[in-house]
């Protein structure tokens, strides 16, 4: 479970992931009433035959409750990390996501939480 700082002052969350596994950890967040104040997700991307652009799970997840969302193609652009520092946040969740280059890592005021899954056969 993840602790809230006060009813009057939520624990300030982006959540950064991407494919369909990570839309279940979103959507628990957000059933749990938690303060998710961005999505950061991979760039919309060709595929199919007809090369039509398609988003990561997660965007469509984050539209739909109205979530902000980055996409951006270099963590380490200065524009996206102005952009993610806007957001203020106390924690970042990390679910199925590239690796966070060391200034994003150390954004949050809190800290950050990664969760990693491993197929065993």
């Amino acid at each position: 479970m993840i602790a809230t700082m006060s009813a009057d002052n939520p624990l300030r969350i982006v959540f950064f992931g991407t494919p369909d596994f990570a839309v279940e950890s979103l959507e628990a967040l957000i059933s749990d009433n938690r303060h998710v104040v961005a999505i950061v997700t991979a760039p919309d991307k060709p595929a199919g035959r007809g090369k039509k652009l398609q988003e990561p799970a997660v965007k469509t997840a984050a539209l739909r409750h109205g979530i902000p969302v980055l996409q951006p193609t270099n963590l380490k652009d200065e524009s996206f990390i102005k952009a993610l520092a806007s957001y203020q946040a106390d924690l970042q969740i990390v679910v199925a996501f590239r690796m966070l280059p060391e200034v994003v890592w150390n954004m949050p005021k809190k800290r950050n939480l990664q969760c990693a899954c491993f197929a065993f056969t």
